[in-house]
């Protein structure tokens, strides 16, 4: 069975971070592995608290699970401050982790921040020029970028100049926007807009975290960096589709459910 690696925050709540990443290694037929960076007191309604781990604590799990199990690509979420950010990358280089996936994480679904002003430059000087592929969305864009973004002109002069940062591919999520929900790829000389339906739900909580975490388990499982963004697009599509009314405020995307309707009957 493929392996995957999560570097990333515990959502309390159960529907993002780790708790998300390893339902959505589980329903794509990957065996998931974690490294908690940070833990929040969270649920739908938002954020309560955040306790970040010990950067060396963090870079000590990273070491645990590499020394000892065939890692075939990662993924990392929340990394809340510049430290931890900084062991990270570290452990990226000291163990070779070339299918790399950085989600971004900046803000959380309730407004939340999650990434500490001091991160920033962090992730882009030390993290991005490690990615495989990073998939922002267009707040998160915007501050890499720093500039506005309105449309599609504005996606592609975006992920042109976070592609200059490093990263292999840019996946540029447009969700934010309005219309038909189209997420663009940009992968150094070509753009590919990835269109689907913009569903009608509250029920998106997690959802930057199974797209990313989709696109992992594809590339542990040798899929080409393409076909596996394809991949994940459909499969969030099905997981916010399937999404559910649960808690007082967002309820979750559904892998689960995600996974049960994109199999062949």
């Amino acid at each position: 069975m493929p392996n995957a690696l999560t570097i990333a925050g515990s959502d309390s709540g159960g529907g993002a971070g780790i708790q998300a990443d390893l339902k959505t290694f589980a329903a794509m037929g990957v065996f998931g592995t974690s490294a908690i960076t940070s833990v929040t007191a969270q649920n739908t309604v938002g954020i309560q608290g955040v306790y970040d781990l010990p950067p060396e604590f963090v870079g000590r799990q990273i070491d645990s699970v590499m020394e000892d199990i065939n890692i075939d690509a990662a993924k990392t979420g929340m990394l809340s401050n510049a430290a931890i950010i900084e062991v990270v990358a570290a452990k990226v280089k000291a163990h070779a982790i070339r299918r790399m996936v950085v989600d971004p994480v900046m803000v959380a679904k309730g407004g939340a921040s999650l990434l500490q002003s001091d991160a920033v430059k962090a992730l882009i000087e030390r993290l991005l020029p490690l990615a495989l592929v990073v998939t922002p969305n267009v707040p998160e864009a915007e501050v890499l970028w720093g500039q506005r973004i309105a449309g599609l002109a504005e996606m592609r002069q975006a992920a042109r100049w976070i592609h200059g940062l490093g990263p292999r591919y840019v996946v540029l999520k447009g969700g934010h926007l309005h219309g038909r929900a189209i997420d663009l790829v940009y992968d150094g000389s070509c753009f590919t807009e990835l269109d689907a339906e913009r569903i009608d739900t509250l029920h998106t909580h997690g959802t930057g975290c199974v797209f990313s975490a989709a696109i992992t388990a594809e590339l542990a499982k040798g899929s080409p960096v393409p076909e596996a963004i394809a991949t994940a697009k459909r499969f969030i599509t099905a997981a916010i589709r399937y999404g559910f009314a649960l808690g007082k405020g967002f309820g979750p995307t559904d892998p689960i459910a995600a996974a049960r309707s994109l199999t062949p009957s």
